[in-house]
């Protein structure tokens, strides 16, 4: 194999070396690109074809259906590991020992404290504001009640901020479901695991005890893991290059919950649920909207299904379905949403139409199935997201600026209009 790739513009001919990751993937470093040739550049909408930066965190290969955090497959951290472990993992880059994540977790129990400033913030929204809209807004405001910026050269400093994060996040995803049900904020317990207290602050009510249900919490730990990290998507790469300007960590995460809003990224599982409730409006026919879907004429659209990445099955739904399976059975709840998502999931597993085409149910489409049997309203499914994502986010955005990258900024190619003479306003 060549270590270098040669291109050819107007005759002259240019060389550039060709890197390879230690998972054998093959890229041609192009930084030179533009001072070489007298400013040529790249164009590549939504960047599909270009590696924005090396990483050592997450190795995805979609043909083969692979997803590995810093080398452990999502398989067995799913099966072994709970939330907190596999958070250190992503962050610190070595699975933690029962001493080492005993202090996280007690380190993140003792920031959770949100400033009770923050709620007359949060008092401002009306209950009709969407939760990513507020979980935004909350985590921006936290820069303000946190104004001292973090060493990166510091692990002290780098530590005490992951920590704060990790305790305060959650708090706030909490908080941004309990104004939109019109409830008294909670703190949680300390005496409860991570995701737990996430169940109980979210979902105790202020006249009863919460009981917390194994299933469920087993769930809700599986759907984090699964959400902690996905390599370069579109709110891990904006917490890249936010935090590439030098902006602080939660300012960066923050412009990651906004890219992540989108419909086309964590707002994908939101849109199987509405889907859902459409056919159920339409008289809840399976078969007819399978059909629609196969038919290129028809501008309907199978949300869950097949993924952008993935062009065979998506290794999380794989194990996700399993969880969604026990939650619907332990709970036992009668939702006819659910049961035409059952009906869906049926006919495109067995469709040779969908077989053929590796069109298989996707973590989002199970995950909005078990957030809905969890009572977890659907404007809530992207925080829920959020929450899962952060290790990944806080990760990416350490090994930026321990790699010291360079500030982001993508070039263009102008397609406007060539220079012009100004017009006079009196002769427009």
């Amino acid at each position: 194999m060549s270590d270098k790739a040669i291109l050819e513009i107007d005759g002259e001919k240019y060389e550039f070396p060709i890197i390879t990751g230690t998972e054998n993937e093959r890229a041609i470093d192009i930084k030179a690109l533009r001072g070489a040739t007298g400013g040529v550049t790249t164009i590549d909408p939504g960047y599909k074809n270009t590696g924005s930066c090396e990483s050592a965190i997450t190795f995805l290969n979609g043909e083969e259906g692979i997803l590995r955090y810093r080398g452990y497959s999502i398989e067995d951290l799913a099966e072994k590991a709970d939330f907190l472990e596999v958070a250190y993992l992503l962050i610190f880059g070595e699975l933690p020992t029962k001493e080492q994540l005993d202090k996280f977790y007690a380190d993140i129990k003792a920031e959770s404290h949100v400033d009770e400033d923050v709620k007359k913030i949060l008092d401002g929204f009306p209950k009709s504001a969407h939760p990513m809209g507020v979980l935004s807004s909350l985590t921006s405001a936290l820069i303000a009640f946190n104004p001292s910026s973090v060493n990166v050269d510091s692990d002290e400093d780098m530590y005490k901020a992951i920590v704060k994060l990790l305790g305060k996040f959650p708090v706030l995803v909490a908080w941004a479901l309990r104004k939109k049900n019109g409830q008294p904020l909670d703190y949680g317990d300390d005496n409860l695991g991570y995701v737990e207290n996430i169940l109980k602050m979210m979902f105790k009510k202020a006249s009863s005890d919460y009981e917390l249900n194994p299933t469920v919490v087993n769930a809700l730990d599986k759907l984090l893991i699964l959400h902690a990290d996905h390599e370069q998507n579109c709110s891990t790469s904006t917490v890249r290059i936010v935090g590439s300007s030098h902006a602080g960590l939660f300012a960066s995460i923050s412009a990651g919950i906004s890219a992540l809003w989108g419909p086309l990224h964590g707002g994908a599982n939101q849109a199987v649920l509405e889907m859902l409730e459409a056919i159920k409006e339409d008289g809840g026919d399976t078969k007819k909207y399978m059909a629609k879907a196969k038919d290129k004429e028809d501008p309907f659209r199978l949300m869950g299904f097949g993924h952008r990445v993935y062009k065979n099955f998506d290794p999380r739904a794989r194990i996700i379905k399993k969880a969604a399976d026990e939650v619907l059975s332990d709970l036992g709840v009668e939702d006819p949403i659910l049961e035409i998502a059952k009906g869906l999931e049926k006919e495109a597993l067995e469709d040779p139409y969908f077989v053929d085409r590796k069109l298989y149910p996707n973590v989002d489409f199970y995950s909005g199935i078990i957030y809905r049997a969890m009572g977890i309203p659907v404007e809530m499914f992207t925080v829920m997201f959020a929450l899962g994502r952060l290790p990944g986010w806080i990760a990416q955005w350490k090994e930026m600026r321990a790699r010291k990258e360079p500030i982001g900024r993508p070039r263009q190619v102008y397609i406007g209009e060539t220079k012009r003479d100004f017009v006079d306003i009196s002769n427009r």
